[in-house]
């Protein structure tokens, strides 16, 4: 994930994207399809358990927790405390109300016994939109949420349950005119003053952010810190700009103190050395604020490769900043599936093999690419913007020198995907394949290249490539499209290999069929399938969205004198059918070679180019067709989970002696525990 643990793969229906938390995390994001199977009827696990507005919420199964160590489990139980114990926090980086608001419905919820009423059951799903995204927009699109109740009935339940809210946080759900745009990719609208984030105090303009870091950026260090990941821009009392750092003792110290406690006990456990080192670094971190011991940690973190127990946990990526600085905060606990990271490591080995065979020309390829590790993980528990909507992929750290120098981490979610494979039929595969051919296809080896898709994009994608010597990084040249370029050249680098033939004699698939169904359903995805998540008339925004449908329209247009992608009619319906795979791949490799000269020279009016004349316009005739055709399929086009909850066992002294995985709550019972229990910002 580049950001990639910043590569955040989000899957909704069958043909969602995948959004990868990359190193840059997804940052760069990166959506791809996943293809779903049939739910077998034997499996009495129970996968969905909420529906609401686009939104289906289902549950993972942490497979293999019972064979973990004592120490191993209390490890997993500290870190996952540790994760939860921040979670007000990506509320208030969100929007400067959504803490007041969320704590508002919360009490009400957890005060009234509801009724039947059409207002109860419209609030109750207002609040379950908050609790899903983290704040009053919508977690995907960043449009503010529109109550579907009044402002007089929701001032009857405040005063039924004795709950108080002030007239700015009443105004910022009821006037839609109010920060309507969590995070406004716009640039004529002004991409701070048109976000609702809360990351720049009032009067901040992005005139004066850029001229604050070339001041204090030094262009000759090669080894910079991540400016400005872990504060909040302001105006002080001189009218001056000011950084408030986010630490023990600072802004957000009280959920951090928690953080850090429990960290701390993570660290008595830890399964080595060099992890309770890393940990320890962390801590320190938290208790400074000083963005060196961030990259102290980081370099510790990812060069700590040996246990079964791992975790991201920290201010990391940085999608909901529109100038690309402040990160969000966010936790993922993992353990090592044993036999599926064996399978993988051949990525890892071989990640050379494919730099150096990749299309992008000689002097952007990396002559070493150092310490890239690639596991597939199952879920212990998640939080902050890691949840409930949850990336499949990760991939990190995200500043590039510490990647270049001392390497990577890339994770495949695994149980995260055999969710979502097990939540859902393939109606979806079935309305937008084009033939039988498509379709059987796509039924015996999507899931695979969905995969392979993925780990291609973390592992060698986001580790591919260099800048030119001197050129600033993304962040800097390419600005608000950084993010969408990033996510479309590792998923570039991804579809390039995929009918590579050096795949099949890795024994990564059985024959270039796996990669004709990744060809299938990315371009099924980038031109149609994704659309279902857009409401019509609108542009796309969301950066992952944007990098399909440039890699997807590009490519088409490109290919049209061949034929190389048709587009076809039947029965007043639209498919997109490939002729020519290798010419296809050939386009890929074009199009990467591009993308990558973009970033490498920090060509900031091609980067703009390609994204305003392919990623944003939509086809609104192919848009309506899409919307009106998923409507009878009735699948949410997202969805997020509910974490297990791990239960400590204690003896007659209070110590530890088992923990127990249990799957028993549902999403509303979960959000009112949480609130409950981990509330600890005001």
């Amino acid at each position: 994930m580049r950001k990639t643990i910043n590569s955040r793969i989000v899957v909704g229906a069958i043909a969602a994207g995948v959004l990868f938390s990359c190193g840059q995390k997804d940052e760069t994001p990166t959506e791809k399809t996943v293809v779903q199977t049939e739910q077998n009827e034997n499996d009495e696990f129970q996968w969905e358990v909420d529906r609401f507005a686009d939104i289906r919420v289902l549950r993972y199964r942490v497979n293999g927790f019972d064979k973990l160590t004592l120490d191993q489990k209390k490890l997993a139980y500290y870190l996952t405390q540790a994760g939860l114990s921040g979670r007000d926090i990506i509320y208030d980086q969100n929007y400067k109300h959504n803490l007041e608001i969320r704590k508002a419905l919360d009490h009400i919820v957890a005060n009234h016994e509801g009724d039947d009423s059409e207002d109860w059951k419209n609030f109750l799903q207002y609040t379950k939109q908050v609790w899903f995204a983290n704040g009053i927009h919508h977690h995907y699109s960043k449009d503010k949420f529109k109550p579907a109740f009044d402002q007089a009935y929701f001032e009857s339940l405040l005063a039924a349950t004795e709950t108080e809210i002030s007239e700015a946080a009443m105004t910022a759900i009821f006037d839609p005119s109010v920060d309507a745009k969590g995070v406004n990719l716009d640039a004529s609208k002004g991409i701070i003053k048109g976000s609702a984030n809360n990351f720049y105090g009032e009067g901040v303009t992005e005139q004066m952010v850029d001229e604050y870091y070339a001041k204090i950026k030094d262009p000759n260090d090669t080894t910079p810190i991540s400016y400005g990941l872990n504060s909040k821009m302001i105006l002080n009392d001189n009218g001056e700009l000011e950084e408030v750092t986010w630490k023990i003792g600072g802004m957000y110290g009280e959920a951090l103190t928690k953080v850090a406690y429990w960290l701390e006990k993570a660290a008595e456990v830890a399964e080595n050395e060099a992890q309770r080192d890393a940990l320890k670094l962390l801590v320190k971190y938290y208790e400074t604020g000083d963005l060196k011991d961030w990259d102290a940690y980081s370099i510790a973190w990812v060069e700590a490769t040996d246990g079964d127990i791992d975790y991201i946990n920290g201010f990391i990526e940085v999608y909901g900043d529109a100038k690309g600085y402040r990160a969000t905060y966010e936790t993922i606990v993992q353990m090592k599936d044993f036999e599926a990271s064996a399978q993988m490591k051949v990525l890892e080995d071989n990640v050379q093999w494919f730099e150096d065979n990749s299309s992008i020309m000689d002097a952007h390829k990396k002559a070493n690419v150092k310490g890239v590790t690639y596991k597939v993980v199952n879920v212990i528990g998640e939080a902050g913007d890691a949840s409930p909507s949850t990336p499949i992929g990760v991939n990190l750290p995200n500043a590039d020198w510490i990647r270049a120098e001392h390497g990577s981490k890339s994770v495949s979610l695994g149980n995260i995907v055999e969710a979502y494979e097990n939540a859902s039929g393939s109606s979806m595969l079935k309305e937008f394949t084009f033939d039988e051919e498509e379709y059987e296809r796509a039924k015996k080896h999507g899931a695979k290249a969905s995969k392979l898709h993925t780990s291609l994009h973390e592992v060698v994608g986001h580790a591919s490539g260099q800048l030119n010597p001197g050129v600033g990084t993304p962040k800097e040249t390419l600005k608000n499209y950084a993010s969408a370029l990033e996510e479309a050249r590792a998923d570039l680098v991804s579809l390039y290999f995929l009918m590579n033939e050096k795949m099949v004699e890795l024994g990564l698939m059985e024959s270039l069929e796996v990669g004709k169904a990744e060809y299938d359903a990315y371009i099924r995805n980038g031109l149609m399938t994704q659309l279902q998540r857009v409401e019509l008339g609108k542009n796309i925004e969301q950066s992952h969205m944007r990098n399909r449908q440039l890699v997807a329209a590009w490519v088409y247009e490109k290919g049209k004198a061949d034929n190389v992608i048709e587009k076809l009619e039947r029965d007043g319906k639209t498919y997109f059918k490939i002729r020519d795979y290798v010419a296809l791949q050939g386009l890929f490799g074009e199009l990467l070679r591009e993308i990558q000269r973009i970033k490498s020279e920090g060509d900031f009016e091609a980067g703009k180019n390609l994204i305003e004349t392919y990623a944003v316009k939509i086809d609104q005739a192919i848009h309506a067709e899409v919307l009106e055709r998923v409507k009878p399929l009735n699948i949410p086009p997202y969805s997020g989970f509910v974490n297990p909850v791990l239960v400590p066992e204690m003896d007659n002294d209070g110590n530890i002696i088992d923990v127990k995985v249990t799957y028993d709550a549902n999403f509303k019972e979960q959000m009112l525990e949480y609130a409950k229990e981990y509330s600890f910002l005001k």
